[in-house]
């Protein structure tokens, strides 16, 4: 396919569609119908299994092999995306990180406790392969749209995203609640249909990726070089640079810091809910629990659609840090509330909010920061240190959130802990200069 000029509708609509492939892991995997199954799986054990030497907590347990996976994301993302800007060849890793999460995901379809460690390193390689595929399509944003650009199309990706994804959603719910209406049998149809869907995500994933493979460059550089030893380690010497390149932008630097903090919380509130709700909220029985989870996060993305459009219309009017420091501030409210959740009615409520505002942050954080960018060509490099901040804010955030839940036996205090990360990111982010973007 010949190389589309930056810009061009068609090349913006095929990068954005990536998320139409992508998010059903973020859907189905990270937030709905794997944490109930996963919870379903210990309703015997009352949420405690022996695992690696210890006795733990199943979410704290999820929570540390999440961490786990997003500290060597955090690692290998810097060398990788060097790697890909200097070869000129981004596309490529981007592929085999997307190939290697989805069939990862078909590979959550033997997941049982009985093999709870093989079961733990498809979820662990789940995760590894969609971040790891962020690292790239997120770099790709500055080399096809121009900057008055960035701001809609990333908020069309993240729009594309949430309705592909609860397309897919609607399609596992129906198979979970009505089994025999897809004739699937046996003593537990419920959890087999449960089953099925995690080879739907696999599937999904890898067949609309191909528009978005079609279009896209091979990398930022016409022309290829080797992969040798040298090149291996350059993208440790990039890193360097973008480092001491850091140092003298002072609005991206300040804008980091606040990303870093804000994305602790952000992400682990998006990782955690589902557990959280499974756990603390007082359901009448297992089967409206299962039925309203699935239910809220449907919710979630169906809002967080008008969310990210809203957000971007309000970043033109009013400038990207205001509005960031606006929605941070939702959420530090957001979470200081959900302490005192316990009824369903509570959680639908809450899970509104949480999806007029999760869309709109996290659109919004990915354009501005690419907004603040100098004038360069290795983006992938640049884009690195975004990733970067944001995994490992994800580490701390998914590690606070699991020592608290292992040591209390509940997350209310863990949600508490994560409404300063966002008043401290409020705070960041009123250092950036006011004129930046």
């Amino acid at each position: 396919m010949k190389n589309l000029q930056k810009g061009d509708k068609k090349l913006l609509n095929a990068w954005a569609f990536y998320d139409w492939a992508n998010s059903v892991y973020t859907l189905t995997i990270a937030s709905a119908v794997f944490p109930i199954f996963y919870e379903a799986l210990f309703a015997e054990r009352d949420h405690y299994i022996d695992v690696f030497g210890l006795h733990l907590k199943n979410s704290a347990l999820i929570s540390f092999i999440t961490a786990a996976a997003f500290l060597v994301v955090s690692f290998i993302s810097p060398l990788l995306s060097g790697i890909a800007d200097y070869v000129g060849n981004k596309k490529s890793f981007m592929k085999f990180f997307c190939y290697l999460g989805a069939l990862s995901c078909m590979g959550l379809y033997w997941f049982d406790l009985a093999n709870i460690y093989v079961g733990l390193a498809f979820y662990f390689l789940g995760l590894l392969g969609y971040w790891g595929s962020l690292v790239f399509y997120n770099s790709y944003l500055p080399d096809i749209a121009f900057e008055e650009q960035q701001d809609r199309i990333s908020a069309k990706g993240y729009s594309l995203g949430y309705i592909g994804s609860v397309i897919l959603l609607i399609i596992n719910l129906a198979m979970i609640m009505k089994p025999d209406w897809f004739n699937i049998s046996g003593p537990e149809p419920a959890m087999k249909a449960m089953r099925y869907s995690f080879i739907m995500v696999g599937v999904w994933w890898i067949l609309f990726s191909q528009y978005t493979y079609y279009y896209l460059p091979k990398g930022s550089k016409e022309t290829t070089q080797k992969l040798t030893k040298d090149v291996f380690f350059n993208g440790f010497k990039e890193l360097k640079k973008v480092w001491a390149s850091l140092q003298n932008i002072i609005a991206l630097k300040r804008y980091l810091g606040g990303f870093f903090v804000s994305s602790m919380a952000v992400q682990t509130v998006m990782l955690v809910a589902t557990y959280f709700g499974a756990q603390e909220i007082q359901w009448s029985s297992p089967e409206e629990s299962q039925k309203g989870l699935i239910i809220c996060i449907l919710l979630i993305q169906l809002v967080a659609v008008v969310g990210a459009v809203l957000t971007s219309r309000a970043s033109e009017k009013f400038g990207n840090i205001p509005t960031l420091i606006f929605i941070n501030a939702i959420w530090a409210v957001f979470c200081a509330l959900a302490y005192f959740i316990t009824l369903p009615v509570h959680f639908y409520v809450m899970a509104t909010v949480a999806g007029f505002v999760m869309g709109g942050i996290q659109a919004l954080s990915r354009s501005t920061y690419s907004k603040l960018l100098p004038e360069t060509e290795d983006t992938a490099s640049f884009f690195s240190f975004y990733d970067v901040a944001e995994k490992i804010g994800i580490v701390i955030g998914m590690c606070v959130y699991g020592i608290i839940d292992q040591i209390t036996g509940s997350p209310r205090a863990a949600i508490v802990i994560l409404a300063v990360f966002f008043v401290t990111s409020i705070f960041l982010l009123r250092r950036v200069p006011k004129k930046a973007v």
